[in-house]
């Protein structure tokens, strides 16, 4: 049962600077030390190692010793979409008329990782063309994989290791202010598309480089297309 109580924890933890700096550290769904969250958080190994018990008693983190390290990831992709939504009120706090949505960093909002899916302009633009394309049925609060969709992904190899299938959900984009794809679906996506050199992550940062194989695959199996730098991508006209 929720309680008033357990919201205040949740809420305090995810509060603290230093607690948030690491979290927002592992919104790309990598497992870091607490010897690289505590370079990240700017704090001393120790601070860090005790904020870390906290978060993850509290179940916002999950934690795996392998050899001399103990490594830790967000707990879920709902803890990412915790940290996303919390991120969209504080910029939205600081006032309509001075709001710009989302990250400064042009890459950023171009295409970036949300835990273990495709964000950014980026992420919305392939959810647009599924569902333009009636491969994806999709609304505010839902998602729906349609059979031409199946056939889409089974088309190109995408299936969910164990054969479960490829259900999907929307998650507001931090940065567009529309929904991309989140879900068994969007992670499945997301890995394909790093599997296959489309897409290449960042060393210090959430954002993904477009490859020139990727520009060309999303161009033809997808219709979406590099636009400018204030859309930098887009359906193809």
């Amino acid at each position: 049962m929720v309680t008033i109580a357990s919201v205040a924890e949740i809420a305090s933890l995810a509060g603290d600077p230093a607690r948030a700096s690491m979290l927002l550290e592992l919104m790309d769904g990598r497992a870091l030390t607490s010897g690289e969250l505590a370079r990240a958080a700017n704090v001393a190994p120790q601070t860090a190692s005790g904020h870390l018990a906290k978060l993850a008693k509290a179940g916002l983190v999950t934690i795996r010793a392998q050899g001399r390290h103990r490594y830790h990831r967000l707990a879920s992709a709902r803890i990412a979409e915790m940290l996303e939504s919390l991120m969209k009120v504080a910029a939205e706090s600081r006032g309509a008329s001075a709001l710009r949505t989302g990250p400064r960093d042009a890459n950023l909002r171009a295409a970036r990782t949300c835990y273990d899916h495709i964000a950014g302009r980026l992420g919305v633009a392939l959810a647009d063309s599924l569902v333009e394309r009636g491969h994806v049925v999709l609304d505010d609060e839902s998602a729906t994989l349609t059979n031409s969709g199946a056939a889409f992904f089974a088309r190109l190899g995408l299936n969910a290791p164990d054969e479960t299938p490829l259900t999907c959900r929307p998650c507001l984009d931090w940065s567009e202010r529309r929904s991309h794809l989140a879900g068994r679906l969007g992670a499945a996506l997301c890995r394909h598309c790093l599997d296959q050199g489309w897409v290449r992550r960042s060393r210090d940062s959430r954002a993904l480089s477009v490859t020139p194989s990727g520009m060309a695959a999303f161009d033809k199996l997808f219709g979406v297309v590099r636009g400018t730098d204030s859309r930098p991508w887009r359906l193809k006209a």
